[in-house]
């Protein structure tokens, strides 16, 4: 990320896409394909035009896709891959999920659904003595810490002091790279309309019966009417480490591990305008996932925790009794979902506050989670990015013509910047959002849907529908440390040559 002088506070930038390799919209394995049929053809021609003719029109048929592409950058095959998936789920039923005492579903609990479904929650104790829960996945061996923290607000803050935040925040995720065996991390920001279910246990209890009759009806007023005009804002920092391949290691140890890393990270955080920060509970990880499935119980936790400390929640019990997904949408409990996922992040420079917007609370809507995912990439891979991506920016500059020439100069200077700030020792590290969105009908949706294209048009992003994997997507914006690039069919390495 880069700074420069602005007259009122300073902005950033230039974030990128690396280049795809490859001959214009094909892709790696697209130009080798183009390049290999043309062979082929050349040598049918020598036998006869009819025997070129066999090999070129079945060829052109496969490459074809390839170059259709949508503005995330998908081609035509991949847009077939997610509608037959979608069709062999509904054949198979795996879109419906009931659980409980009266499901065919062993146990007789409330086990979360999906991915959730394969995580199994351990905790633990950080140098500090504090309790702190643990996701693991064993089918690929990770392990998931969440920590919370209440950001500091960029009111009547001064710019200085809100760059130097964004430069430690850089920093803290750029030393992430250097974390052994990190997957990825996550930011998560939920908000959602203040029940007032907490000042109204502080409040009324503590009303004397030898009140003024216009002193209680003064505060009466004030526990109805103050949630009408507050909300809620949590925030929520993943991290999951995977263990190397090979290396047995028990979840005991793997814990006694995680404990010890914990408060550096946490101490970046502070340092990263994060406020307090804190480890979260195996318990209070299994609260935000149950009030995600089911937003009507949001003021019984809230209630019980502020009574007794604890709810008793546990894991096997946080998931909802019944959720269906849908094409664009995912039923669950009390609360209708749709979430979207990011195709083209800001263009050009932006300020520290381009994202408030969208962050703040939005009226008509249940609840609202922001997910930021971020891959922190290793030194010597990042070398190697971003020289490719120099040369690949050069190429295209030197043998293109007028406008477009002038864009790709000014690709040149950003690539050559960014060569230059890793060189230097700055990380480099890939990023995504997804947003979700709960209301409480499906009549909502159509609202809700208006008001994410309004602030997506103000946070200047561009994002599209999780269409046929809203399940997925939804536990992908819940604390729990599923990183969507861990959980897909085709290796990454293909992926990109796509």
């Amino acid at each position: 990320m880069s700074t420069e002088a602005a007259t009122s506070s300073p902005t950033y930038g230039n974030w990128r896409r690396p280049r795809r390799p490859g001959l214009g919209s094909f892709g790696l394995l697209g130009t080798v394909g183009v390049f290999g049929g043309l062979v082929i053809t050349l040598l049918a021609s020598l036998v006869s035009m009819t025997a070129a003719a066999i090999v070129l029109v079945p060829l052109s048929v496969l490459l074809v896709p390839l170059v259709v592409r949508t503005q995330d950058g998908r081609n035509a095959y991949q847009l077939l891959a997610v509608r037959i998936g979608w069709i062999r789920r509904k054949a198979k039923g795996s879109t419906t999920f009931v659980s409980g005492p009266l499901s065919r579903r062993s146990g007789g609990r409330f086990r979360p659904p999906g991915l959730l479904s394969q995580l199994e929650m351990y905790e633990g104790r950080d140098a500090y003595d504090r309790e702190f829960g643990v996701l693991h996945q064993p089918s690929r061996n990770l392990y998931t810490i969440v920590l919370g923290c209440d950001p500091d607000g960029g009111s009547l803050v001064d710019p200085d002091q809100v760059d130097n935040w964004v430069a430690s925040w850089g920093g803290w995720l750029a030393r992430l790279a250097h974390e052994p065996g990190l997957r990825g991390a996550s930011v998560i920001v939920e908000t959602a309309p203040d029940s007032g279910t907490r000042l109204a246990h502080e409040v009324l209890p503590r009303l004397s019966p030898d009140a003024p009759a216009a002193a209680r009806a003064v505060m009466e007023e004030v526990v109805e009417r103050y949630p009408e005009a507050s909300s809620e804002m949590h925030t929520y920092v993943t991290l999951t480490y995977g263990v190397p391949a090979g290396r047995k290691t028990k979840p005991e140890d793997m814990i006694l591990d995680l404990a010890t890393r914990i408060p550096g990270l946490l101490s970046g955080l502070v340092g990263g305008g994060g406020g307090a920060a804190y480890p979260l509970s195996a318990e209070r990880v299994a609260e935000i996932v149950r009030v995600a499935y089911d937003p009507e119980v949001a003021g019984e936790v809230l209630a019980l925790r502020a009574q007794d400390g604890s709810t008793g929640l546990e894991w096997e019990d946080a998931g909802p009794t019944a959720c269906v997904e849908h094409v664009g949408s995912y039923h669950h409990d009390s609360g209708v979902s749709r979430t979207w996922l990011l195709t083209l992040a800001p263009r050009g420079t932006v300020r520290a506050n381009v994202l408030q917007g969208l962050l703040e609370v939005t009226p008509g809507i249940r609840r609202k989670r922001v997910a930021l995912l971020y891959r922190p990439i290793d030194p010597a891979t990042s070398a190697r990015i971003v020289e490719a991506d120099r040369r690949a920016a050069q190429f295209m500059a030197t043998s293109r013509r007028g406008m477009i020439q002038a864009r790709a100069a000014t690709e040149v200077r950003a690539a050559e910047q960014t060569a230059q700030e890793e060189a230097t020792g700055a990380g480099l590290v890939e990023f995504s959002m997804m947003l979700t969105v709960t209301v409480d009908a499906d009549e909502e949706l159509d609202d809700a849907d208006t008001a994410v294209r309004n602030l997506q048009g103000i946070s200047r992003l561009s994002m599209r529908p999780a269409d046929r994997m809203q399940a997925a997507a939804f536990s992908c914006t819940l604390p729990v440390g599923i990183l969507p690039w861990e959980h897909t069919l085709v290796p990454r390495n293909i992926r990109e040559a796509l």
